[in-house]
């Protein structure tokens, strides 16, 4: 999907955030009648975008009741400062544990710079503005909030990060699972299949946590699941149970690997890209490995990365426990 939006049902629209490439991340829209809410925000180079959508549409900056982050990763919450800024009637809507993060972004984009060097954050992200506290609701588990009428209720969903959740839109029966439901790139599409595989980003990967929150999601027996990276998935029952066995395989990748010192991490991105090469194969996918690469470099490197951090925490662990 390369178009710069997609409109689906009960008032949905996928807004891509143009994040490094074309079809990597959506924002999504939830419009109900002349108010609407956006669910995780890109980066400020995303902004724009979201204004002409907003504008082709018939609303305005002052018809966003809510921006909404599903975490407080910067793909996800890095332009929700300045879109408080665009949006002067909206409030900021974040997991208990994210909140201070967005009122004071410092520690958030020196935790990004120690995943991804200072540079490379200034370079992708700009400037992080921060929220004026005010005008920030914190959503703990269960939490609703209510958009002219529609019902959105926030789910506590860790495993992916631990300043995550999921939203549940009643009125559509679906879900907005940030990452927590994994990343389904709309280009291993085989056949009207879609192709799914867990994110492990450090550094609150918890593997546990992460198959509970796969099952409480499915508990709702959505019709349809929104992710941040890319959009509309529906076979859902599938797509969990591929996410469960993969969530397993990285595990035991992690513990296969786990001793082998200063050698581990490449170890564990080439395992990473062998077990998602295996899966893709096994979908049906036939694009070139080198267009694969193209594809899921970055996620390699940061499974890879998250897997390394759980390992490392496990380890410190068991040390203390001894």
């Amino acid at each position: 999907m390369n178009d710069p939006y997609q409109d689906f049902d009960h008032g949905i629209t996928a807004i891509d955030s143009h994040f490094i490439r074309p079809g990597l991340a959506a924002i999504h829209l939830i419009r109900e009648i002349n108010r609407a809410a956006v669910i995780d925000t890109g980066t400020n180079d995303s902004v724009p975008g979201v204004l002409e959508v907003l504008h082709s549409k018939g609303l305005t900056p002052q018809d966003i009741t809510y921006v909404v982050v599903t975490h407080v990763h910067l793909d996800h919450a890095g332009a929700a400062g300045l879109m408080m800024q665009q949006f002067p009637n909206a409030r900021l809507v974040v997991h208990p544990r994210g909140a201070r993060h967005m009122i004071d972004p410092a520690k958030l984009v020196a935790g990004a710079s120690a995943v991804y060097g200072e540079a490379a954050v200034r370079r992708t992200y700009g400037e992080i503005i921060p929220v004026a506290a005010n005008r920030v609701i914190e959503a703990p588990d269960n939490f609703e909030v209510d958009l002219n009428g529609r019902r959105l209720r926030f789910l506590d969903t860790p495993g992916h990060a631990r300043h995550h959740f999921c939203i549940w839109d009643e009125r559509s029966r679906s879900v907005f699972s940030g990452d927590t439901f994994g990343i389904s790139y709309r280009e291993f599409n085989v056949g009207g299949r879609e192709f799914i595989f867990p994110t492990c980003t450090p550094v609150q990967f918890e593997p546990d946590e992460a198959h509970a929150s796969i099952d409480r999601i499915m508990a709702l027996q959505p019709s349809c699941i929104y992710l941040t990276h890319y959009s509309r998935i529906t076979q859902l029952e599938r797509l969990a149970a591929d996410l469960h066995r993969m969530l397993n395989a990285f595990v035991a990748l992690g513990v296969q690997l786990r001793d082998m010192g200063e050698k581990r991490h490449e170890s564990l991105k080439s395992g990473v890209e062998k077990i998602l090469l295996k899966e893709l194969r096994a979908h049906g996918c036939n694009l070139p490995q080198e267009m694969i690469g193209r594809l899921l470099g970055m996620d390699y490197e940061l499974n890879a990365q998250g897997i390394g951090v759980w390992l490392d925490k496990m380890l410190q662990r068991n040390i203390q426990g001894s």
